[in-house]
């Protein structure tokens, strides 16, 4: 994407209560002729947004330290979902995604957390994955929380086939979130938030239980999950008259969590506090 085409579509998105800008991006090899010159499209892009009023937030696979080091200056936030730690999906789903691997992965946690990158990650369910797997993924993500104290939110994202896709297995069972949230809730420290999407739950009473389990973030609204463009996101009012019968209120929130405000500097801090006052979150 263009810069000139990017700010085209962030014109658009002015005066729309649209905070969070994500950054996302295919992955490019390391050692890639064009890996600078990608890298430098991604920071170009988060500092376009950040200028035009947004709040960029970058997901773009695995990265150096340098780069993350880099990009911390345009970005509240980052994140990369870890999926699951078990190297048996190595021969199975991930057997053609280097990327994949979990030590590489966990190593993105580290610098974010050496960098004081406020940083959200997660874990794909029902990608061959056993019970035991997804509890010592917590258990990992829990250790460098503990040491580093960066993680915001821990994404629980069922598995849920779209059309672009060549894995071909069936979707997680939405119905088994809520067991696997309370379990969750108990490995997670509590300053962890627990994010499940809803336009994967896809069932209001579902939605609700997976609430009263423990989570307490719904990720963002807009009017498409890049993400998952098969499953579209459910929409403000929609939400709101789902959650409010059962007493729950639907609450704003910036890309970046109150406790980490202090971690940044300049422009970003500049931006968020006017978000903020903006939002009415002071």
């Amino acid at each position: 994407m263009t810069l000139a085409a990017a700010e085209s579509i962030l014109i658009q998105l002015q005066n729309q209560k649209v905070c969070e800008i994500l950054m996302l991006s295919g992955e490019l090899h390391p050692h890639s002729p064009q890996r600078q010159q990608w890298f430098q499209r991604i920071y170009d892009l988060c500092e376009l947004a950040l200028a035009m009023g947004f709040l960029p937030h970058t997901n773009a696979g695995i990265l150096t330290f340098a780069e993350m080091q880099k990009l911390k200056t345009v970005n509240v936030s980052m994140g990369l979902m870890l999926e699951q730690l078990t190297p048996a999906l190595l021969k199975t789903v991930h057997r053609h995604a280097p990327s994949k691997l979990p030590e590489i992965r966990l190593q993105q946690l580290v610098w974010a957390g050496e960098l004081q990158i406020p940083f959200t990650t997660g874990l794909l369910l029902g990608i061959g994955e056993t019970e035991d797997d997804c509890w010592e993924t917590l258990a990992a993500i829990s250790d460098l929380h503990q040491r580093y104290h960066h993680i915001q939110e821990v994404i629980l994202q069922p598995h849920s086939p779209g059309n672009q896709q060549t894995f071909d297995a069936a979707a997680f069972d939405p119905h088994q979130l809520p067991e696997v949230i309370a379990k969750a809730r108990q490995i997670l420290p509590p300053d962890i938030t627990i994010q499940i999407p809803p336009n994967l739950v896809q069932d209001d009473q579902w939605l609700l239980a997976c609430i009263e389990a423990g989570a307490r973030d719904l990720g963002g609204i807009s009017p498409k999950d890049e993400v998952n463009p098969d499953y579209p996101h459910i929409q403000e009012q929609t939400l709101r008259e789902i959650l409010q019968p059962a007493g729950w209120e639907l609450v704003a929130r910036l890309p970046i969590y109150p406790q980490f405000d202090s971690w940044l500097t300049g422009n970003l801090g500049d931006g968020v506090r006017r978000w903020k006052n903006a939002m009415l979150l002071v």
